[in-house]
């Protein structure tokens, strides 16, 4: 397992550089003011002003950065070295309530002290875990009595589609139920930018589907508050078309497929 990880890790330390230069991350843009948040989710969360948050899996940081500007006092925690530099030298920078810091989400206990009022977790993080029972004891672990994840995620029935950039109709070619061992995929270019050429092309992914979730949170002893689905993402796939709000959907003539998810689950007091 932990060869899988390495290698993830260092792919991810090798994407923090392309990411940053992107127009997909826009940081300039970020400097200026800007948010990586979209709008249900301020929605759904809420009023965070002067609320502890603990932002897992982070990447560099733009999206915890973001509940900042909202006034959460915000930590992320990535294992990408390089992701966490960046994010603590742009949240220096902007003068942001953020710090970071660098661990495996699993071994997290182990380097961070406190409990936090909200844990969040967003888009594209569940595929690289391989283990959601550990993951969902580390939230409990770090909510308060009465603290509240809120996790939303690419939906899981979207993920077994065959998405090459020739693909235009609907064609399974991944399993929706879990499974221990991992899938490895040899990736040239990323999602923030498509013309990227890697050094490090393999990673590994895990397929986690929507009861494992749910699942997972409950034996922590989380209580689910909601789970919304929706009929977009802001993911690019090759059998989507984008709307003109930038949300990506299936064709509107061919029906609608669930693209998106998001939950919030509580820790009660006691």
């Amino acid at each position: 397992m932990e060869d899988y990880l390495k290698v993830n890790r260092e792919k991810w330390d090798e994407l923090t550089g392309i990411h940053a230069r992107s127009d997909h991350y826009d940081v300039e843009g970020f400097k200026a003011g800007g948010t990586r948040l979209h709008s249900y989710e301020i929605d759904e969360m809420g009023d965070v002003a002067g609320k502890s948050l603990l932002h897992l899996m982070c990447h560099f940081g733009l999206d915890t950065m973001s509940w900042a500007r909202l006034g959460a006092k915000a930590t992320g925690v990535d294992f990408s070295q390089e992701a966490v530099d960046l994010a603590n030298s742009l949240a220096q920078e902007l003068g942001l309530d953020a710090s970071f810091i660098q661990s495996d989400v699993y071994e997290l206990p182990n380097k961070l002290d406190g409990e936090f009022d909200i844990v969040y977790t967003s888009r594209g993080i569940l595929g690289w875990l391989p283990d959601l029972t550990r993951w969902a004891g580390v939230i409990a672990h770090f909510l308060k009595p009465g603290g509240l994840l809120y996790l939303t995620e690419i939906h899981p029935f979207a993920q077994i589609f065959d998405d090459g950039p020739d693909v235009k109709e609907l064609r399974p070619a991944y399993p929706y139920f879990h499974r221990r061992e991992p899938m490895p995929f040899i990736v040239q270019g990323t999602y923030a930018d498509h013309e990227a050429r890697v050094e490090h092309p393999l990673e590994f992914g895990w397929v986690h589907h929507l009861g494992e979730v749910l699942t997972a949170l409950a034996a922590a002893g989380l209580h689910l508050e909601f789970l919304h689905e929706f009929p977009y993402t802001h993911w690019d796939k090759s059998f989507l078309e984008q709307q003109p709000d930038g949300a990506y959907r299936y064709p509107p003539k061919r029906g609608e497929l669930p693209l998106t998810f998001s939950l919030a689950a509580s820790k009660h007091a006691g």
